[in-house]
């Protein structure tokens, strides 16, 4: 039964997750309408990002996820040339 839980728990984390991403698009999408350039529109995403990670979770949880996310960057999950349709 436990492994029915934390099925459960992973299928209710990846619908947060998607939810999560959309309303980051849509974000990103309504700064790119006002005339927002990417890269300030990113540094100003890491820089909220990181400061609620800091307030929450220490600055082991923030620099845990900086490193997580750096080596999904060298992998190239973000390469929109490499992602598979």
């Amino acid at each position: 039964m436990n492994q029915g839980l934390g099925d459960i728990d992973q299928l209710l984390r990846e619908e947060k997750r998607l939810t999560a991403v959309e309303s980051y698009e849509e974000a990103w999408a309504e700064g790119r309408a006002a005339g927002i350039e990417p890269e300030i529109m990113a540094e100003a995403a890491l820089a909220t990002v990181l400061g609620e990670l800091l307030r929450s979770n220490g600055e082991a949880g923030a620099l845990g996820l900086v490193e997580r996310m750096r080596d999904r960057l060298i992998s190239g999950e973000f390469d929109p040339e490499l992602q598979l349709h």
